[in-house]
């Protein structure tokens, strides 16, 4: 979190703050940029008077100065819309239009409450003569020009992760205005951050009470409800959506999403082919019934829907992401070429762009070219990596803490306890380490449920946090210290029992949420005879694939080399600290070991489980089952050596991966082969 960074509680900084910027704003910039020259030698990285010693020196034509300003900025805040902004004026003032409309652009992803760049990329698609983009800039220019002067500051230093001073501020304007629901809709996206879902579900409630016609707000509460696994609320609110306005194409596409949600393809499949008999150019919905075609393993039927997405929208990089993502897609010489263009457009959102960059880096490797491809690597990363909050330093020390919480006398002491059930099998690691392969072979069992990723444990852990605020890391696992037995079996009860809707009618199921590993603890205590199998592979293809990979949401440690490197270490430390205090609990199952010995792994895996040999297991590919993860289409093939060694081209540039990991972990022809 960056509130640090905006904050102190040095009382003559505060003082000295304001009254530089006191100078800012009565346009005496000399004085103000005198001023904040002195507080930057005593406090280099504040941001607040970086981001004013900029301003004032591009008023002043300093342009060189007020750049370098931005810069050192955004080392510490690579996500604030502000100073994207602030460059994009620059740019501006020094007569670079195209870069100026890059700025904005980025300024507005990252903010969307900033007026002044939505007026300005106005503008700019004006003359440009992108209609399209037009429209939706002087739409959300009549959204923000609606909002009160004060609800437009609190969106704004929400949107730059300043929770505390935005909750502050919106609770004094509700106080005011109790019953207005953009203020309510703000606070509870404040709650949402903080993890203190109840109450953000609880104030939109009211503010949809307030204003039942709102589809803004009622699509808000419907996320919260999803995001609490209140499927059939969730399902309730979409209902009600399409009820009040039937004719709204998003509002039934958000209800086909819903059903995908629920397992239930096919139906959504034939929402979305009802919303394309009307508007067969809704470019969107074509995308969207591609991801349920994918799902369902109708390939084909999913390269058709991702191209017409394509073919409508030329700049729509989620569908050409999409292909690549199927990893058996080759783009033809013409889609290749047309990515390569759209990626340089100086009007094409970040998120466009991240997804082009992922698809050519697919794209370029098929035809071995590798440069290019990991030119497209590093740039999409670099899109994602500047969005995340993730730091190293605080997820080794979130991890450090199970540690050091969970050492060898703390089961001990906590004593027998927990829900008794044998019933989930928690599948865990790290991401592209072969546990969808491993869900696949167990799905195949008579007696087993895949039920894919489920966040039921990720959520109880974030509700004995606590005040996880401002990058401190709450109670969690502290807290754990201090279950009652009763508490420790009503967790685990209301896991079985919040899961149920997931399952079909074996005994059996199957957890494959990678990050669980961090929780081991947590799921002993709740749930003791549960069985865990560890999904490992080899450190490099390990990594290098998460780096390759384009995830959705929640694996921010794979948008850089050292940082998936730092955490693989990480993780296999705090694996080896659970097989030391939970003896015989984990089961370890290496990728190339199932690829080397499928029958021998397969019955291993199964004894571990204390369930019967079946014959399906091994040939799990011909198991018609829907697959959410980016290895849906591998797991519905033989078992192949593809995935192995596929950095190796790439070994030039993998320096940093090396460093991150460490060489005990590693081959030592590898290391030589990196070191070259």
């Amino acid at each position: 979190m960056k509130e640090d960074k905006f904050n102190t509680n040095d009382p003559t900084l505060s003082v000295d703050l304001s009254e530089a910027t006191q100078a800012v704003k009565e346009n005496r910039f000399e004085d103000g940029l005198a001023l904040f020259k002195i507080i930057l030698n005593d406090h280099p990285d504040n941001i607040d008077a970086l981001y004013l010693a900029s301003v004032s020196s591009r008023y002043l034509k300093e342009f060189d100065d007020s750049k370098k300003y931005i810069e050192r900025l955004l080392l510490n805040a690579p996500d604030m819309g502000r100073a994207y902004q602030e460059l994009g004026h620059i740019n501006r003032d020094m007569g670079n239009e195209e870069k100026a409309a890059i700025n904005y652009r980025q300024a507005c992803e990252l903010n969307p409450a900033l007026l002044a760049s939505w007026n300005l990329l106005y503008k700019y698609f004006v003359k440009n003569k992108n209609q399209p983009a037009a429209d939706h800039a002087r739409q959300q220019i009549e959204k923000l020009q609606s909002l009160p002067p004060a609800l437009l500051y609190i969106d704004q230093i929400l949107n730059e992760g300043r929770l505390g001073l935005a909750e502050r501020q919106c609770r004094a304007f509700l106080k005011k205005n109790p019953t207005h629901t953009y203020a309510m809709s703000l606070l509870s996206e404040i709650a949402n951050r903080l993890g203190y879902f109840d109450d953000a579900e609880f104030l939109l409630e009211k503010a949809v009470e307030f204003k039942p016609n709102d589809g803004d707000l009622r699509m808000q509460y419907a996320a919260i409800l999803r995001k609490k696994q209140k499927f059939a609320k969730t399902m309730e609110q979409v209902n009600i959506l399409c009820d009040q306005y039937p004719d709204n194409p998003i509002y039934q596409a958000q209800k086909a999403s819903e059903m995908m949600q629920n397992g239930d393809h096919q139906r959504a499949i034939k929402m979305f082919d009802d919303i394309l008999s009307k508007n067969p150019y809704n470019f969107s919905t074509h995308t969207s019934k591609g991801h349920a075609q994918k799902t369902l393993g109708k390939t084909d039927q999913a390269i058709k829907s991702y191209q017409n997405a394509y073919k409508i929208k030329p700049d729509h990089g989620e569908a050409f992401f999409s292909l690549a993502n199927l990893k058996t897609y080759a783009f033809t010489p013409d889609e290749l070429n047309s990515m390569r263009e759209q990626v340089e457009r100086v009007d094409l959102s970040l998120r466009d762009k991240a997804y082009f960059h992922f698809a050519l880096a697919q794209g370029c490797e098929v035809i071995s070219e590798f440069d290019e491809a990991f030119f497209h690597l590093q740039q999409g990363n670099k899109i994602k990596n500047d969005q995340s909050k993730y730091s190293i330093e605080r997820m080794d020390a979130e991890l450090q803490a199970q540690i050091d919480v969970c050492d060898e006398t703390f089961f001990e002491d906590l004593g027998s306890g927990g829900h008794t059930t044998k019933d989930p099998i928690f599948i865990l690691g790290l991401p592209r380490a072969g546990s969808t392969l491993i869900e696949q072979i167990l799905a195949s069992h008579s007696m087993i449920d895949g039920t894919l990723e489920l966040p039921n444990i990720l959520s109880i852990a974030q509700s004995l946090r606590g005040d996880d605020i401002y990058g401190k890391l709450g109670n969690y696992p502290k807290s754990m210290k201090s279950l009652a037995p009763e508490q420790r079996e009503a967790f685990g009860k209301s896991f079985i029992e919040d899961t149920r809707m997931h399952r079909k009618d074996a005994p059996m199921f199957t957890d494959k949420m990678p990050n669980n590993f961090r929780h081991i603890g947590l799921i002993h205590l709740i749930m003791p005879n549960a069985k865990i199998i560890d999904a490992r592979r080899y450190p490099l293809d390990c990594c290098f694939s998460m780096f390759k990979q384009l995830f959705a949401q929640g694996q921010e440690f794979s948008y850089g080399l050292a940082e998936a490197g730092s955490y693989y270490k990480s993780y296999v430390k705090l694996m080896n600290h659970w097989d030391k205090v939970l003896p015989n609990k984990i089961l370890r199952v290496n990728n190339e070991d199932v690829i080397e010995d499928l029958d021998g792994e397969v019955k291993r895996i199964l004894d571990f489980l204390e369930l019967p040999f079946e014959e399906e297991c091994i040939s799990f590919y011909e198991t018609d089952r829907s697959v959410r993860t980016a290895s849906s289409e591998q797991v519905r093939q033989p078992i192949n050596k593809k995935g192995m060694g596929r950095w190796r081209p790439y070994a030039k540039n993998l320096k940093p991966l090396l460093d991150s990991i460490g060489e005990d972990l590693l081959h030592s022809e590898d290391i030589s082969i990196i070191n070259k």
